[in-house]
């Protein structure tokens, strides 16, 4: 019976791995031939050869270890695609904000800047969910992740303002909310640390 239950979690692990590996050696030989424009065969072997070999070194480091349940095998590819699609504009729409907003504070003849560092957590389990919530916030002009550790985030905020958006008073922040969003995490009430 126990023979039956791990030859198909050894399937799909052994189908899982090679579908990461083609899609990982033709992300990369796509991406080498944009970059490149180079049609002739022999520019198209090469490139072929070095997506294959930078394959090969790197999937070590992109199986991540096992953690809550889910299988060893799982790959940092396995993401919530269409969600991460939606985050982008966002993102970039809040980075275009938050430069308007220093734009304002560089231009005011006081300078009112009044920094901070905030503390909060956020439990999101996928390790590319910790490191998207981490460095949406320090793509955003005005604020830096400082820390990360575990669930446990430390922001810079330029500006009282700016940790609003990042842990408001009475909860969870929008940046915290949307990246659990995306990443399959209800949002909860979180208290700020100043």
């Amino acid at each position: 019976m126990a023979a039956k239950t791990t030859a198909p979690s050894t399937h799909s692990r052994k189908r899982a791995e090679i579908v990461h590996f083609v899609f990982l050696t033709s992300a990369l030989f796509v991406f080498w031939f944009i970059l490149s424009g180079k049609t002739e065969a022999r520019y198209l072997i090469i490139g072929f050869v070095t997506a294959l070999a930078i394959t090969v070194a790197a999937r070590p480091l992109l199986i991540l270890p096992p953690d809550q349940g889910r299988p060893y095998w799982l790959s940092l590819w396995d993401l919530p695609w269409p969600r991460v699609a939606l985050y982008i504009p966002w993102l970039i729409w809040q980075i275009i904000v938050a430069n308007i907003q220093m734009a304002m504070i560089i231009l005011h003849p006081k300078l009112p800047v009044d920094p901070k560092v905030v503390q909060f957590r956020k439990h999101i389990s996928h390790p590319v969910g910790r490191l998207a919530l981490a460095n949406s916030i320090t793509l955003t002009p005005g604020t830096i992740t400082l820390d990360l550790e575990e669930d446990g985030y430390t922001i810079h905020c330029l500006q009282g303002g700016f940790a609003g958006g990042v842990v408001a008073e009475d909860g969870e922040g929008v940046m915290p909310a949307k990246v659990g969003a995306v990443f399959g995490v209800e949002p909860v009430s979180t208290t700020r640390q100043d």
